[in-house]
């Protein structure tokens, strides 16, 4: 791709200037989650470097003995050059002798829930054991009956789902995570489900499953009936003995409502796999719409999955029916998946930036994807996971997720304005690279350890099969006929149907001999691991939030988040190389900065889609994108994002405004603080009103405003 094009006002710079220097607050967040310490509190890690050192060894030794140290060159060549692995790797590799109850993988999906006291303790008792090991963890809740539902065998009425999530909320609140990291969970609900609206709710309860990111799966019906003005049946499955006992008639359509569920066995199912569910409400889905609508305005949640085009565009579709996701929703996982993560800092290879001249560089780029994608495969031979399914299922396909971050600081550093059209050019471009680089390392890793097991098992022809997928059909499939894995993978997967259009040879030696792994890329919302070891480069796909702002951490002991100030790498590396003085928002000339710094909230909605669209034609797994929208952000205009991004073909979507009257969020602008109002009420009745900003000395410690409200307001105050 060309970068070349004019940009205006860009300054050429000093030509010695080759490193920038990391902010304290980067150092501060490697020392305190990312750095090896013994069981006394000592550093083992004495710099970034040496925990560069360590995580090269670690991934080295899965080698066979005669290559370790060549590749462990490679490795650490590759980490110096701007590979950065998720957190859980970059903590946890290498780290036995210190902490050996860990893991190296940053989340995982539940087993599903199955909708009996049994099973919901079960998993339960799972999520502790996989929390506890460092990872986060995603379920869908979906799967269990709704409140007021009768329970036959215990002669009375279920609570509902919600109940029981509070149940998980606690769990997770409770159980210290391992590794330098607090446990993280994503419940996920189908819109379909009767108890959708309490589930919207939920968090308008203050205090309430804050341990949860909470996501719909929207369907394609659901937003057709949307746009349709159309009414909105809400459902569930109905047994064999509900079928009989309730005099339920399976061709009323009032009555009766087929459609994908992930549990059958003991539901009613006909031969396309589809559940018969009962009917329990029907209301006008603009009405469901305008809720759902309203809680992400007020509340930045519930995020948007839609669900049919994760499945329709998975890899493993063959196999896997997906319905929940990783806690940052860019990891759509079936029951015990595990979320494999890493990425690569785009800003390590701009070269001349701020100037005319400024290119990205490809080839080195390419270079650091392919040594990256034999390392995460590596790690699955050193995932630590704490429970056999989830061992057996990352063993039996290898998935990983590779992303980038630095995306936004790029595009600026190339002189563009992101959102633009050149910017979005640019996304895509960088995105297609990565992912057919890593396509073609996959068949070499293939060929020299063997393809993903999977690859090499039969599968079964079914109805449903050629339903979703009727090309097979017209290649003469019938069902019952036998198929492998890698053909079903290679040839009939969606996304690899779009790598064949490109680079048609790859994949039919991938179908023929298999790959290494079932899926390749994904883009994580890397917010601490950017701010940490990319000296706060923008987060995964977006632009920088803000070139100053502030950024609310937890710290160990403290009763309160902190508030520390950061700046944005791209405002860092200006200053260092073309002007010292420069200020965000500076009425001086002198101080300026060039009108392409942009940041998150001078981006229009549209554009964040635009460039999630780009990116998302060549991700396999998924996105975690967040458009940032100004408080006074209409909302009626708000919603139409999330129609276009359906429109687009995303699989999901996630948007944010800052409400100081709903929550504090984990990046704020002083001016926000500034501009917003706390209400404190004292033990002798007297009211206090501060702004957000200013400093509060409460209970022996120093507090801002807003984290002391925002603590005491839900409920973690003193407890981390």
């Amino acid at each position: 791709m060309d970068s070349t094009a004019q940009k205006p006002e860009l300054t050429p710079i000093p030509s010695n200037v080759s490193e920038i220097q990391f902010q304290d607050t980067s150092l501060d967040i490697w020392e305190n989650k990312y750095c090896l310490k013994s069981k006394k509190g000592e550093m083992v890690d004495q710099n970034m470097d040496d925990t560069y050192r360590r995580v090269a060894r670690a991934l080295a030794e899965v080698e066979s003995k005669e290559i370790r140290d060549h590749w462990y060159d490679k490795f650490l060549w590759a980490l110096r050059q701007g590979v950065i692995p998720a957190g859980r790797i970059i903590s946890n590799a290498g780290a036995q002798e210190h902490k050996p109850a860990t893991s190296t993988i940053n989340c995982t999906v539940s087993g599903t829930i199955n909708d009996s006291m049994n099973d919901i303790l079960q998993k339960n008792v799972e999520a502790g054991l996989t929390l506890k090991a460092g990872c986060g963890i995603g379920y869908e809740f979906s799967t269990l009956r709704p409140k007021g539902a009768y329970v036959s065998g215990a002669g009375a009425y279920t609570s509902g789902p919600l109940s029981f999530m509070d149940i998980y909320d606690k769990t997770c609140f409770t159980v210290s995570s391992a590794g330098g990291r607090r446990g993280a969970q994503m419940a996920t609900f189908e819109v379909g489900h009767p108890d959708v609206m309490e589930f919207i709710k939920a968090k308008r309860e203050d205090g309430r499953l804050r341990q949860f990111n909470l996501s719909l799966l929207i369907t394609q019906e659901f937003m057709e009936a949307v746009k349709n003005d159309s009414e909105w049946p809400l459902s569930f499955p109905i047994t064999g003995d509900e079928l009989e006992t309730d005099d339920l008639n399976l061709k009323d359509t009032t009555q009766i409502l087929w459609r994908d569920f992930p549990v059958k066995g003991k539901y009613v199912t006909n031969d396309e796999g589809l559940v018969a569910c009962r009917i329990t409400n029907i209301i006008k889905a603009r009405r469901l719409w305008d809720l759902i609508m309203a809680s992400t305005y007020d509340f930045a949640e519930p995020g948007f999955i839609l669900i049919d085009k994760v499945n329709e565009m998975n890899n493993n579709w063959f196999c896997e029916d997906i319905r929940a996701t990783n806690p940052c929703g860019e990891q759509p996982l079936p029951p015990y998946g595990s979320c494999l993560l890493g990425s690569v800092n785009l800003t390590r290879f701009v070269q001349k930036p701020f100037t005319s001249e400024a290119i990205f560089d490809w080839d080195n780029f390419a270079e650091v994807v392919a040594i990256f994608t034999r390392m995460l495969d590596n790690v699955v031979e050193i995932n630590g996971l704490p429970l056999a399914e989830q061992q057996t299922e990352i063993e039996r396909k290898r998935r990983h997720g590779m992303g980038y971050l630095g995306l936004g600081s790029t595009i600026t550093m190339l002189g563009m304005s992101y959102g633009d059209e050149q910017s979005v050019a640019f996304t895509e471009e960088v995105t297609k690279q990565l992912a057919i680089v890593g396509w073609r390392i996959g068949l070499e890793l293939a060929e020299e350890k063997g393809p993903a097991a999977i690859m090499n098992e039969d599968f079964d022809v079914t109805q449903e099969m050629l339903r979703i997928r009727p090309e097979m059909a017209a290649d003469g499939y019938k069902v019952g006929d036998s198929v492998k894995g890698k053909v079903l993978h290679a040839n009939y997967s969606r996304y690899m149907q779009k790598v064949a259009a490109e680079d048609p040879e790859l994949v039919q030696q991938m179908a023929e001999r298999g790959c290494r792994f079932t899926h390749h890329t994904s883009i994580a919302p890397t917010g601490t691991i950017s701010l940490s070891l990319a000296n706060n480069a923008s987060n995964g796909i977006e632009p920088s939030f803000a070139h100053h702002y502030s950024r609310n951490v937890i710290r160990e002991g403290k009763k309160s988040k902190e508030k520390v100030d950061v700046y944005s790498f791209e405002l860092l590396a200006y200053r260092a190389m073309v002007n010292p003085n420069a200020q965000p928002g500076s009425d001086n000339p002198e101080h300026q900065l060039p009108e392409y710094f942009i940041t998150a909230d001078d981006i229009t909605p549209i554009q964040h889609v635009d460039i999630q669209a780009a990116s998302q034609r060549w991700i396999d797994s998924s996105i975690s994108k967040t458009a940032n929208v100004p408080t006074d952000y209409p909302f009626e205009n708000f919603k139409d994002i999330y129609l276009y991004a359906y429109e687009q073909g995303l699989k999901g979507c996630t948007t944010f405004r800052f409400n100081p009257e709903a929550f504090q969020g984990v990046l704020v602008k002083e001016e926000d603080l500034e501009n917003t109002t706390y209400r404190f009420e004292l033990e002798d009745g007297q009211i206090l009103e501060v702004k957000g900003n200013e400093e509060i000395e409460y209970d022996g410690e120093m507090h801002s405003a807003a984290n002391l409200f925002d603590a005491m307001k839900e409920g973690y105050y003193g407890k981390f």
